[in-house]
């Protein structure tokens, strides 16, 4: 009977394991061929936009946090003009910064979307991480759009929300 209760229980544990998580980039960008020379092209807009990114956030107790898969979801929104992204910049919750993606423009074309993704094991950002992003466009461009989504999930529960940007110049 000791056995059979020792064989049901390793069997439950064994089969209600999930595998590790690989730290692995689902979706790595290489900037460099997104490059662009914009400094001939006269007459863009500039702005700067922050968005503010969860790597984890507090659950149960102000002791206890979760962690999130974050994504910046970088967009351009208008159907006839390619908008440049001169620079994006991610911040812990301190402020303090964690990584450049880029700081040469690039571009997107119409209705082009693309990532950062920030992996559900690194957990650096903290509860209240940021992105900064400096953009140019032509004049009567639609300004680009920036969100960010939010998920995890952990057996049969998940969890997931998003947060769009704002300008601050």
């Amino acid at each position: 009977m000791k056995l059979t209760i020792i064989l049901l229980l390793c069997s439950v544990l064994l089969f209600n394991c999930e595998p590790p998580k690989e730290n692995v980039d689902i979706h790595q960008e290489n900037w460099t061929k997104r490059q662009v020379n914009i400094s001939q092209i006269d007459s863009l807009e500039y702005g700067k936009s922050y968005l503010s990114i969860y790597s984890q956030i507090y659950s149960i107790t102000q002791h206890s946090t979760h962690n999130l898969t974050a994504v910046a979801s970088l967009r351009n929104i208008s159907d006839s003009d390619t908008i440049y992204l001169t620079k994006a910049t991610y911040h812990d919750t301190h402020g303090n910064l964690l990584n450049t993606y880029f700081d040469k423009p690039i571009y997107l074309a119409p209705l082009e979307t693309t990532e950062i993704i920030i992996d559900e094991i690194n957990t650096e950002g903290g509860t209240g991480s940021n992105f900064l992003f400096e953009w140019k466009i032509p004049k009567n461009c639609p300004e680009p759009f920036f969100e960010g989504i939010m998920n995890s999930t952990m057996g049969k529960q998940g969890l997931s929300f998003t947060t769009q940007s704002i300008r601050i110049k």
